[in-house]
């Protein structure tokens, strides 16, 4: 029998693009000879992201759609109409067996595409609230699983969002040295991560940073991700002080969990994802916009106490009193912290969904089977 031969939706931002990717890396390792291809558009980090992993990219016209099914997804024929004949085509030329999405402005019009032409959908949702493609998707197929069984999607199935195995196989304690030498950061001591995601927070970036000269009479290092195309001015400090490394991104993020004892963060859900697989307890601030969808992704581990929740409003320039002491790195609640954390990751839900996308494409082939 030929090769299966799939096409993967999830573009824009990296918490629609790593799951797809570290999905498309399990089904490549159940099944080395599968053909996948990729859709995205010029618009956010497909064209960095994707081809870095080693999968042919196809661009299609972006399509931002509304976050609820109203009338203003109406108004937006023209380009949506677009779009999917640029997707058929592509589903039409790699003779696609099936459409694997997870949302971001390439899965409505490949879900549409995929639904004229009879090719099965499969959806995968990562945050709390699904956006309007997924929650579109759920209407067209059976095939539907979600991040955890909160997610409010039609025949949603939890298996947790797919991460790449160096995160799920992580020893933080084996890679810790390793980890600190490569950022510049001593052995001893405890470390404080700070990002704001793939794209920064200026909001995490001011309070931290503000903080500096506090955090570090803590006797706290700092590795600072700053997010590309933010700057983080941090004043010089005494050279006997714990270090404050700044960087703009880092490529392959088991490093910093491995550096890190606890992390101040926003909260998508990968990195909700992220830290619950690797168990490192946050202080998850939530993005106030769309919703307030990144407090919802945050509150299960935030429930299950590996976690704590701060107000992006109540996040000033500098830690004060209501905000997480990065001294209380030192307490024995953080390895408390850290277990529950832990407890609440899935570690192989790439391989859960790469085994179904399997059985998706092995039914679809049944009547074939049978004249063979």
């Amino acid at each position: 029998m030929p090769a299966p031969r799939i096409v993967v939706a999830g573009g824009h931002s990296a918490g629609h693009i790593e799951p797809a990717m570290n999905f498309a890396d399990a089904l490549r390792e159940l099944e080395p000879a599968a053909g996948i291809t990729a859709l995205g558009t010029v618009r956010g980090l497909d064209t960095k992201l994707i081809p870095a992993r080693g999968y042919p990219l196809e661009l299609i016209p972006p399509v931002p759609l509304p976050r609820t099914l109203n009338r203003a997804l109406v108004r937006t024929p023209g380009r949506l109409r677009d779009s999917v004949l640029a997707a058929g085509s592509v589903l039409d030329r790699v003779r696609a067996e099936v459409v694997v999405g997870f949302g971001g402005y390439v899965a409505a019009p490949a879900y549409l595409a995929a639904r004229s032409r009879g090719v099965p959908i499969v959806v995968h949702e990562a945050n709390a609230r699904p956006g309007v493609a997924n929650r579109l998707a759920a209407r067209m197929t059976t095939h539907v699983f979600t991040a955890s069984p909160s997610v409010q999607l039609p025949h949603g199935i939890a298996i947790g969002i797919p991460l790449r195995p160096a995160i799920t196989g992580l020893d933080r304690p084996a890679l810790r040295d390793a980890a600190r030498r490569r950022f510049g950061l001593r052995p001893d001591g405890p470390v404080l991560m700070v990002t704001g995601g793939s794209q920064g927070a200026r909001a995490i970036n001011a309070a931290v940073s503000g903080a500096a000269a506090a955090v570090r009479g803590a006797g706290v290092q700092v590795l600072h991700i700053t997010g590309p195309g933010h700057v983080v001015e941090v004043p010089d400090g005494d050279p006997a002080d714990p270090p404050y490394v700044v960087v703009p991104y880092v490529h392959e993020m088991q490093y910093a969990y491995a550096a890190a004892d606890f992390v101040i963060c926003r909260s998508g859900a990968m990195t909700c994802a992220e830290l619950a697989a690797v168990g490192l307890p946050a202080a998850y601030v939530p993005l106030p916009e769309r919703g307030g969808e990144q407090r919802l992704n945050a509150e299960p581990v935030v429930e299950a106490g590996g976690a704590l929740l701060v107000n992006d409003a109540d996040l000033g320039p500098g830690l004060d009193r209501d905000h997480p002491d990065p001294a209380a790195h030192r307490s024995p609640a953080i390895a408390a912290m850290s277990a529950r954390a832990s407890a609440a990751g899935a570690p192989d839900a790439d391989v859960v969904l790469a085994r179904h996308v399997l059985a998706v494409v092995a039914e679809r082939r049944g009547p074939e089977r049978r004249r063979c």
